[in-house]
């Protein structure tokens, strides 16, 4: 068994599984407009939050339009203070979209699924899923992760494994492992990951991996958006070791309920220093990141969060 919570700690995990029935019950559009409201309060309620997404996403918007990349919006973000705080506006109401997709999540079928995404790549996902060998499943904190997490376990065959952050409420912290579970993977700790992992993968399964947050502190530093920071390399040392293949999902939203997304290999060096090929792994998958993040800038919020060390968040003026 493991630890209870508090009273309290129940009673509100209790209230998020309630909430979580009801909302999966309900029409999502006024949803996704009462989500929007939400993030909009959001915004204006935690301005130091708001400056550490400012401040990621001018340099996220300066590479793109140095690059003439992404969508006009997000270039003129690069130099427009106006059009940067729309962006820092809208990645509020799309995080407030990922929480109410999170507790619709459980809800998720087939037939949603098949309606609203557009697969770009249906070959690629077709190939992953035919591997008879293990694989490892990547992806970023961008648009509805939950999507990615159910295609991965509904269309690859058990046992399909990811990693959760440990929260200090077992309570919350069992919730979130139900109905995530519902996606069709079982999750585990950051503790064990790296073995629970590496098992999924010689049983022949899968292993989800998010790659674009340095949780731990002890990530390899690369070049991202044109300025090196520290990405996580346990995705890359189990596809070193256990010569996996590596395949980077991306899927973002494109209206009420609609979503589109790609998916491509990431290459492993077969040969050569684990150090090397571990480096080799991780600029690849910068280059992923880079790409997918430039399809809707405002959808990567890991920009609530430190990404680079040398960017610190600046209060608005």
């Amino acid at each position: 068994m493991g630890r209870r919570g508090s009273r309290t700690q129940i009673l509100r995990a209790r209230a998020i599984g309630a909430t979580s029935a009801a909302l999966m019950r309900l029409p999502e559009r006024p949803l996704i407009a009462g989500a929007d409201s939400v993030g909009e309060l959001w915004y204006r309620a935690t301005p130091r939050r708001a400056a550490m997404a400012r401040a990621n996403l001018r340099r996220v918007c300066g590479w793109l339009a140095a690059e003439r990349r992404g969508p006009a919006r997000a270039q003129r973000a690069g130099t427009d203070a106006h059009a940067l705080e729309a962006l820092v506006r809208a990645a509020y109401r799309h995080q407030a979209r990922y929480y109410l997709e999170l507790l619709r999540a459980p809800g998720l079928t087939a037939a949603y699924v098949d309606a609203r995404l557009e697969k770009l790549t249906p070959e690629v996902l077709a190939e992953s899923e035919a591997d008879e060998r293990g694989v490892i499943y990547t992806g970023a904190h961008f648009g509805p992760i939950e999507l990615p997490a159910w295609v991965a376990g509904h269309g690859h065959r058990p046992p399909v494994v990811g990693v959760t952050e440990t929260v200090d409420d077992p309570e919350l912290q069992a919730w979130f492992a139900r109905s995530r579970t519902s996606t069709g993977i079982r999750l585990v700790s950051l503790d064990i990951a790296h073995r629970e992992l590496r098992a999924a993968i010689d049983a022949g399964g899968a292993a989800l991996v998010v790659v674009d947050r340095d949780i731990t502190g002890g990530g390899t530093p690369v070049a991202l958006f044109g300025s090196p920071a520290p990405l996580p390399s346990g995705a890359a040392i189990l596809a070193a070791e256990t010569g996996a293949r590596v395949f980077f999902e991306a899927m973002w939203r494109v209206g009420d309920g609609r979503y589109r997304g790609w998916m491509r290999e990431i290459p492993v060096p077969p040969e050569g220093r684990l150090r090397g090929r571990v480096t080799a792994v991780l600029e690849a998958t910068a280059r992923a990141i880079e790409d997918a993040v430039a399809e809707a800038p405002e959808q990567w919020w890991a920009v609530f969060f430190p990404i680079w060390p040398d960017l610190a968040p600046e209060p608005r003026s």
